[in-house]
């Protein structure tokens, strides 16, 4: 086995992009780093306030994603100390507990030496996180376009994506279950076609890094966003707005309870001003994508 004295470096993510509905994930360039050493006893130190609420022992997602991926490969796995710095907003909508849980997967890897490939990686995380698309972008970067059901994972790696978007993160927090509990059991066949086609025109779009036509095809959805706009203060004005300055397309990120706005280069800082002025309720700031996935960066000074 390995020794600690390393840290994990993960990237922030958003899901669906519109009518890639649980299938379409994109890095973005806010990230999660874990310092991880050796330790007594399962500790997980926090630095930020903001996640000084989640559980810091062996019932932490990351702690039980090692733990786990340790069991299925019937290795044993020594305690550890993970120290977490993290840029990513918890519990808005980019991907926190994919984030967890690839950064648990890769510590799992490496300690273990499992010699996982990207797909057995991408394979674990959706089968823990339960859908691929915000885990199988944190683990791989870029933007990733993935079948999921059972044991069974396609997907498509775009390696290299060049975007700039505008975020607006509200004060509140909900869960993904609240978010999906919006959701009808039944849609018709006329509105899944519609759907189906937005997102087959998006994904193309986005592998030829066709931002407009990403952008228009992100408010083409009809699987989860008008049962779940309701949620979203100022939803359609804020839409509106956004088409008025320009910007490519506005949706939801992941389940929420943050928006996403795809923007051209060079116009991000001039729209997160009107978005400001306009929409306080919201905090809004400019993200580029990113295409580095999780990965591992050795620690300066020995353990």
């Amino acid at each position: 086995m390995s020794n600690p004295g390393f840290s994990v470096i993960v990237p922030a993510t958003t899901a669906n992009l519109g009518p890639g509905f649980d299938s379409v994930g994109l890095a973005l360039d806010l990230y999660m780093s874990v310092d991880v050493t050796a330790h007594s006893e399962w500790t997980v130190i926090y630095e930020e306030e903001a996640f000084q609420g989640l559980v810091s022992d062996e019932q932490n997602l990351i702690v039980q994603t090692i733990i786990e991926v340790a069991k299925r490969y019937h290795k044993e796995i020594a305690p550890l100390q993970l120290r977490v710095k993290s840029d990513i907003p918890l519990g808005k909508g980019f991907g926190s507990s994919a984030s967890a849980i690839a950064v648990g997967i890769v510590i799992a890897d490496h300690l273990l030496e499992l010699e996982l490939t990207d797909r057995d990686k991408v394979l674990l995380g959706s089968e823990l996180e339960g859908h691929a698309d915000n885990v199988s972008a944190a683990l791989l970067g870029g933007a990733v376009i993935a079948y999921f059901e059972a044991d069974e994972i396609d997907y498509i790696h775009v390696k290299q994506v060049d975007a700039m978007f505008v975020v607006l993160v509200p004060p509140k927090e909900f869960k993904t279950s609240e978010a999906r509990g919006l959701l009808p059991n039944e849609l018709s066949h006329e509105k899944a076609v519609r759907s189906s086609s937005a997102s087959a025109v998006l994904t193309v779009a986005l592998a030829q890094n066709d931002w407009k036509t990403v952008g228009k095809m992100m408010e083409k959805d009809h699987l989860h966003e008008p049962y779940r706009k309701t949620l979203f203060p100022h939803y359609d004005d804020i839409r509106m707005f956004c088409k008025d300055v320009g910007a490519y397309g506005m949706t939801i990120s992941g389940a929420g309870p943050s928006l996403i706005v795809t923007v051209e280069e060079g116009t991000e800082e001039e729209i997160v001003q009107e978005l400001t002025s306009r929409f306080p309720y919201y905090y809004s700031f400019p993200v580029r994508s990113s295409n580095v996935g999780a990965n591992i960066q050795k620690q300066n000074m020995p353990i």
